[in-house]
């Protein structure tokens, strides 16, 4: 985009004035995405520093289902994960790692074990250590508010990386204590993993397990610890490399089928993004920080209105009949369905789910569901049913 192209840059009360006309944040999001770079990309000159910052997530042209997606695994960790499928340099990466300045604050433990109040309502004051016990009955906190985190698993990864094993510092003073692997470190956090079909199958089971259950237990000889991995799942996977298991893609609550933009000027104004980007990493950060700044407190009020959020007998009675007309037999259907209804809801400021929150999750959450195997398994275990019962009228 030339100088001359670029639109001016407003003052901050033109600014103010524009972003308090939003209604929710789904209108913040298209709006941020949508408008042209506020400067050229001349004017924004070079940093002449090396930084790893992340692409500006509002600054992500196009890809709105998407963006909506991560959007609804950030109010809603119940979505139960997020499957993003496309070819390679489609932006999935890009738009994952772009949600660190998103990401809204959490009730953390600062106990080295990990110890939670819940933990105390579950199985009484033994159930943590004694110094947070202490603390308890003293009745100081357990947590303190922490950002959510991105944690990325990388593909060369080992089994002692994942789980956790021997800490090697210790047993060199010839002690035994276990150190936290990835799946601790991800306890209420995203975990990512790119090109997770590529993964092996021993360490997928232990990240299924674990995000299944919310917590894992690690035993290496007479030592073990059990660990919290309560996260959202995020996973990117190329279908030219390889499929997914079907076990493992059943985890998965929301899957995208992210292909390349279509439109020629969306693909121009991607260029004209990341040369900027590439050329002033804090500029082009700075562009969107106003609105990027609103985005993540409305996603962290969303997060508190989810509580309240519900959805009529009526209406989840009838999208459970349409679950069943698509002969989907997985239960998870229709919980990801009603979990991402409602936080959409949340995040539109309603608390209760409507049609076309419904309507708008929908693909992304039933895509992907049907198995023919299973289709034709169930057809030729039909004939062997009735033979069956056509010989047991026999014995009355």
């Amino acid at each position: 985009m030339s100088e001359t192209e670029s639109a001016p840059n407003p003052q901050p009360a033109q600014e103010d004035e524009v972003v308090s006309t939003f209604r929710s944040l789904k209108d913040l999001i298209n709006f941020a995405s949508s408008k042209s770079l506020m400067k050229g990309i001349a004017e924004m000159g070079e940093s002449g520093m090396a930084e790893a910052l992340p692409f500006p997530f509002l600054a992500l042209v196009g890809q709105t289902e998407m963006k909506l997606a991560l959007v609804l695994g950030l109010v809603n960790p119940n979505v139960g994960g997020i499957l993003l499928v496309g070819p390679r340099g489609t932006g999935k990466t890009t738009a994952v790692r772009s949600l660190l300045e998103l990401l809204p604050n959490v009730e953390r433990s600062t106990c080295y074990y990990g110890c939670m109040p819940e933990d105390v309502e579950l199985g009484g004051i033994d159930a943590i250590c004694p110094e947070c016990a202490q603390k308890y009955a003293a009745g100081q906190s357990l947590t303190a508010p922490d950002r959510v985190r991105l944690v990325e698993l990388p593909l060369n990864a080992r089994i002692e990386d994942v789980v956790g094993g021997l800490d090697e510092r210790a047993a060199t003073h010839e002690r035994m204590r276990l150190r936290r692997g990835i799946l601790a470190q991800a306890d209420r956090n995203l975990l990512y993993i790119d090109e997770i079909n590529l993964l092996s199958d021993e360490i997928m089971d232990a990240i299924l397990d674990a995000a299944a259950q919310g917590i894992y237990t690690v035993r290496r000889g007479p030592v073990s610890a059990t660990y919290r991995a309560r996260f959202v799942l995020i996973g990117s996977m190329n279908p030219e490399e390889g499929k997914l298991r079907p076990q493992i893609l059943d985890r998965f609550g929301l899957r995208l089928i992210v292909r390349g933009l279509s439109n020629a000027a969306e693909r121009l104004e991607v260029y004209r993004r990341v040369q900027a980007y590439l050329n002033n990493q804090r500029a082009m950060i700075a562009n969107y920080a106003e609105e990027s700044q609103q985005a993540a407190a409305e996603i962290q009020e969303a997060r508190k209105r989810l509580r309240s959020v519900s959805i009529p007998d009526e209406l989840a009675t009838r999208a459970i009949h349409l679950i069943q007309s698509m002969g989907i037999d997985s239960l998870r259907a229709e919980i990801t369905w009603f979990e991402a209804a409602r936080a959409y809801a949340a995040a539109d400021g309603r608390t209760e789910v409507s049609q076309s929150d419904l309507s708008v999750v929908a693909p992304m959450c039933l895509r992907l569901r049907r198995s023919s195997f299973m289709t034709e398994y169930f057809k030729d275990q039909s004939g062997e049913e009735e033979e069956m019962q056509g010989l047991l009228k026999q014995l009355q």
